[in-house]
C-alpha cells in the first residue's frame, strides 16, 4: 500500500474537518503511517516535521515512550466505565493533580470530551449557578455572555456563539444565542511605539463599559488568555487579565478562562493566567492535556460554584450535563503521564531555551517588506503577511497566500498550516535546534514564494 492507494480510499468515504474537500482534486491528502518525536512519516517514506503539534495537541512528540507505557498499563486494568455513580483511580488522581497545578482556588474538576464540550460545560455551569442563586433570592435572571472580538471557543453551537471569527460563525448565525461582543486588547493594532501593556490597558475601558451597563444580565465573560489562537494568533498583555479579574469581581460576573490552546506551557508558564496572577471562576482545559493522545477536557471551578448545585435531589439544582465517555480511563491515564513529564523534567524551565531560539530565528522575518508583524508569546510565534507593510493592508483572502506556504513546506518536509495569511509555529516541546532551524528556514523560503507576485 502506498500514499496514492490510501488517498483514493480516504476520499471515497471520508469528510475531513476544516476543509473544502474539492481542494483535494488538485493536491493530494497525505496518509500518515507512523510518528516518532516531532516527525510524521507517510506510506511513501516521506517525513514531515510537525511544526504545529498536530493542531496544537502534541506536547512531547509522537509515540512518546512514557505515555505509551502508561496507556499499556491502563489498558490491562480498565478502558472505560460509566462515570455517573462510578469512578476509577486515574480519574481521581488526575483531578487531584489538576487541582494542585492550576491557580489556587480551582478545587473542583468536571470532565468532558473535547475543548468545545468544555466551553459548553463552563457556559452552562455559569448560567445555572446564577439561576440556582437568583431563584432563591428572587432576583432577575442572568442569561448573557460577554466575549471579545476575534475570539474562538469551538464549533458546537454554544461555543460558536461566544466566538467571533466570521469564517466559522456567520453561516450558523441563525442558530446561535445572542452575545455581547467587546473590542479586544489585540496588540496588532497598537500605535507605533506603544507598549503592549499600555495598549491592552487602554483597551480595557471598552470592557469596563460593557460590564457596567450589562452586569445585571451577564453570567460571565469568556476569554482566551494572552493569545487568540484561531483568531490569527493575535496576542495581548497580561495586564488586561488583571483588570478583567478585578472588574468581574466588582460587577459580580464570572470569568471563564479558555486555556484549551494556551494551557500546559504554550505561553511560557504552565497556564497563561499565571502571568497575571489571577484565578478565573472557570478554567477550560483540553488539547495538550493528554499530550495529543486521546480526547479529554476538563473544567476547573471553585468550591463556591460547586456548592450552589449541592442540595437535596428534590430541589432540582443538580448539574445534569453528561457525555458517554466522561472521565475515560485511558484518556485520564494519558493526561496523568503528560503531567508527570512536566514535573519530572521541569519542562517549563527547559522550554525557556527553546523560546529564545525561536525568538532569534524569527527575527529575520521582521524586516521583510511583506511582514507587518512578528509576535511571540512563549512557544508560539506568528508572522503576519500583508500586501503593504506600512498600512498593514492585507492580501485578499481569495488569493490564499498561506496555502502556498503550506504546500511548499510539505514538499520540503515540514507541516505548517497557516491561519489565512499568518504563518505560525507551535512545535512539540521535544524539538531540537536543528529541527527548529529547518522549520524556520522552510517557512522563510515558502513565504518568499508566496509573496513574489
Amino acid at each position: 500500500m502506498n500514499n496514492s492507494n490510501y488517498s483514493h480510499r480516504d476520499l471515497a468515504v471520508l469528510w475531513h474537518p476544516c476543509t473544502q474537500m474539492k481542494d483535494h482534486e488538485t493536491f493530494p491528502i497525505i496518509p500518515i503511517k507512523k510518528g516518532q518525536g516531532v516527525w510524521l512519516e507517510d506510506f511513501d517514506g516521506n517525513r514531515y516535521l510537525d511544526a504545529i503539534s498536530s493542531w496544537w495537541v502534541n506536547l512531547f512528540g509522537h509515540a512518546n515512550p512514557y505515555i505509551n507505557a502508561a496507556l499499556k498499563d491502563q489498558l490491562e486494568l480498565l478502558e472505560h466505565v460509566i462515570f455517573a455513580g462510578f469512578t476509577h483511580e486515574s480519574a481521581i488522581k488526575l483531578a487531584e493533580k489538576l487541582v494542585e497545578v492550576t491557580p489556587q482556588g480551582l478545587d473542583r474538576c468536571f470532565y468532558a470530551d473535547n475543548g468545545s464540550a468544555a466551553v459548553e460545560v463552563a457556559l452552562k455551569m455559569s448560567f445555572h449557578y446564577w439561576r440556582n442563586l437568583n431563584q432563591s433570592l428572587g432576583q432577575p435572571q442572568k442569561t448573557k455572555f460577554i466575549t471579545l472580538e476575534n475570539s474562538y471557543h469551538g464549533e458546537t453551537l454554544g461555543a460558536l456563539a461566544v466566538g467571533n471569527v466570521p469564517l466559522y460563525k456567520e453561516t450558523y448565525a441563525p442558530l446561535l444565542m445572542g452575545v455581547i461582543t467587546v473590542p479586544g486588547p489585540d496588540c496588532y493594532y497598537r500605535e507605533v511605539g506603544e507598549a503592549w501593556a499600555e495598549y491592552s490597558a487602554r483597551r480595557f475601558a471598552l470592557m469596563e463599559y460593557a460590564l457596567k451597563n450589562n452586569a445585571d444580565t451577564v453570567c460571565a465573560v469568556i476569554i482566551e488568555p494572552l493569545v487568540q489562537c484561531a483568531g490569527n494568533m493575535r496576542m495581548y498583555d497580561p495586564v488586561y487579565l488583571k483588570m478583567l479579574r478585578k472588574a468581574c469581581d466588582k460587577y459580580h460576573v464570572h470569568l471563564i478562562a479558555d486555556e484549551i490552546a494556551v494551557g500546559f506551557g504554550r505561553t511560557g508558564t504552565l497556564f497563561a493566567c499565571e502571568q497575571a496572577a489571577i484565578t478565573p471562576d472557570f478554567m477550560c482545559l483540553s488539547k495538550g492535556l493528554t499530550g495529543g493522545y486521546l480526547p479529554l477536557s476538563a473544567v476547573l471551578t471553585t468550591d463556591k460554584i460547586y456548592q450552589a448545585f449541592y442540595d437535596d435531589y428534590q430541589k432540582l439544582t443538580a448539574f445534569l450535563h453528561s457525555h458517554s465517555y466522561t472521565g475515560n480511563a485511558l484518556a485520564c491515564r494519558a493526561a496523568l503521564a503528560t503531567l508527570d513529564i512536566f514535573q519530572q523534567q521541569d519542562i517549563i524551565a527547559g522550554n525557556k531555551t527553546l523560546v529564545m531560539m525561536m525568538t532569534k530565528m524569527a527575527a529575520r522575518f521582521q524586516d521583510h517588506p511583506h511582514v507587518a508583524e512578528v509576535r511571540q508569546t512563549g512557544m508560539i510565534v506568528a508572522v503576519e503577511l500583508v500586501k503593504n507593510k506600512h498600512t498593514k493592508e492585507s492580501y485578499p483572502w481569495e488569493e490564499r497566500r498561506g496555502l502556498r506556504v503550506y504546500q511548499y513546506a510539505l514538499a520540503k518536509g515540514v507541516l505548517l498550516r497557516p491561519l489565512g495569511n499568518v504563518i505560525y509555529f507551535m512545535p512539540p516541546y521535544v524539538i531540537n535546534e536543528a529541527e527548529l532551524t529547518l522549520m524556520f528556514e522552510v517557512a522563510w523560503q515558502g513565504m518568499q514564494l508566496a509573496v513574489k507576485d
